[in-house]
């Protein structure tokens, strides 16, 4: 009897000691909860972050619909960090929310792109999804290129060069551009489609350029000059448009579109074509002749010549010209004509200029509105870029004069200009050395320098000018070929 007592006693003992052991576990345990911050600022103390993650969510159906996606998320910088404690004084989730929304934006899921130019500038971009920057990409690699001809060289079909004609060699963007999954705060710029992307980076804006309505005798040359804007810029805002030699008609409205294009598309051709040179005409000076009676001894005829080289374009514009061969197929014989009274005139003729370069040349730039390739500003390039002939190549005066100006300008290289007495000067520049000295009197057809890329010159070329009155003082530039046709 005594022994079962002592038993019983443990017994009791033990599940009261195994009680007040639970209830001291119970009692005694820290509890779970999430301290909340936003930029290292605390905003407060909750039980669940899921809750608040899914209340968030819940929250912002306005943005879902906006952008087409099923999630909105935290904004960055939004830290969520657990703790264990006994203070059981929470913030409601509803609060927590609010101060939120006052001091940053909801974000989304999607892609951020990033453009690194040669200036060490770059351009930002947000996409819902990876591909729509790859379209874009592609679509403006089109609209630069040509639609027909990106797909023969994607395609490799191309056809071969036989006698004269071009093939693609290569097609790139140059920018870096790297890309990597983020949350995109609903404040930015986010494209949900490529179309517009495409705009953006032919355009540097998705709103709709402006329109113009064709009037009478207006030509695609003259309403793009008019309106400062390239002819390319023209065909390629106008694509139903395919040269610039195309008829308008009195009321037909097109779109004046400005680029000023994100990424550099660079495309590098080679090019075998037959280039008619133009003859030009000697004088021959005779003390016994009368002055003004002149006589044709020989008849000229124009040759052909057969020229080889690489063009590199970025974005549709003449980049460098690199020479390869060039071929004799038929000679120039030039016009002689002897004049009375041998002796160097200072004043020009106004007509019947020479061409100022050799044979084999390529316009790199015409007399058009453009973006600058080194400047990247807007602006009339009021001159004809001549390249193709090679580094070193004679630059001629194009008629008689006396050199006005023979130095050096940090955009000009090496330059000279002619003062030609009749009205007209004539300005050669990026010349690699110059020939002739201030104050010289220089006939027709004169070495004056030599071709090159001083100066601002992204390849070499002989940056040709035509001034009324002299040039920087009072003077205007005009276009040169007014001078040649």
């Amino acid at each position: 009897m005594k022994k079962t007592l002592i038993v019983l006693a443990l017994i009791i003992i033990t599940l009261c000691i195994a009680c007040l052991g639970f209830n001291y576990k119970k009692d005694y345990m820290p509890d779970t909860y999430y301290q909340v911050y936003l930029k290292e600022e605390i905003l407060g103390v909750i039980n669940s972050k899921k809750e608040l993650e899914k209340y968030i969510d819940s929250q912002n159906e306005k943005y879902k619909k906006k952008f087409g996606v099923n999630k909105v998320y935290a904004p960055k910088g939004l830290v969520m960090k657990k703790i264990d404690t006994y203070e059981g004084k929470t913030t409601t989730i509803e609060k927590i929310y609010k101060m939120i929304a006052k001091k940053e934006p909801f974000t989304i899921s999607g892609y951020e792109f990033n453009i690194k130019k040669d200036d060490q500038k770059t351009v930002t971009l947000y996409t819902l999804k990876q591909k729509m920057f790859e379209d874009a990409a592609k679509n403006t690699i089109k609209t630069f290129v040509g639609e027909e001809k990106y797909k023969s060289y994607i395609e490799k079909q191309q056809n071969e060069i036989e006698t004269v004609g071009k093939k693609i060699e290569n097609i790139y963007i140059s920018e870096n551009i790297t890309v990597k999954k983020i949350n995109i705060p609903v404040t930015e710029t986010i494209y949900t489609n490529s179309s517009d992307l495409s705009k953006f980076l032919l355009f540097g804006t998705t709103l709709n350029q402006k329109n113009y309505t064709v009037k009478i005798g207006d030509t695609i040359e003259e309403v793009a000059f008019d309106n400062k804007i390239s002819v390319e810029e023209f065909l390629i805002s106008n694509p139903n448009f395919t040269s610039k030699n195309n008829l308008l008609f009195p009321g037909q409205i097109v779109t004046i579109g400005i680029t000023d294009p994100k990424i550099s598309v660079v495309m590098e051709e080679y090019e075998i074509l037959d280039q008619t040179i133009q003859y030009s005409t000697e004088y021959q000076y005779d003390e016994n002749k009368i002055k003004g009676d002149d006589d044709v001894i020989q008849v000229g005829s124009d040759g052909l010549l057969r020229v080889s080289q690489r063009v590199k374009y970025v974005n549709g514009t003449i980049d460098y010209v690199k020479p390869i061969s060039k071929e004799e197929l038929k000679p120039t014989i030039n016009e002689i004509i002897v004049k009375g009274d041998k002796y160097i005139p200072n004043v020009g003729s106004t007509k019947n200029w020479l061409w100022p370069t050799s044979g084999g040349w390529t316009i790199s730039s015409d007399y058009v509105y453009r973006i600058n390739p080194i400047t990247g500003g807007r602006e009339l390039h009021a001159a004809i870029d001549v390249a193709g002939t090679g580094t070193g190549s004679p630059i001629y005066a194009v008629t008689n004069g006396v050199v006005s100006e023979a130095g050096y300008r940090y955009q000009d290289g090496n330059y000279v200009c002619i003062n030609h007495n009749n009205g007209y000067y004539t300005c050669y520049a990026h010349m690699v050395r110059k020939n002739v000295n201030l104050g010289q009197t220089v006939a027709r057809g004169s070495v004056i320098g030599y071709v090159g890329m001083t100066g601002w010159a992204t390849g070499p070329h002989l940056h040709f000018e035509i001034w009324i009155g002299k040039p920087w003082y009072g003077g205007y530039r005009i276009n040169p070929w007014t001078m040649y046709r």
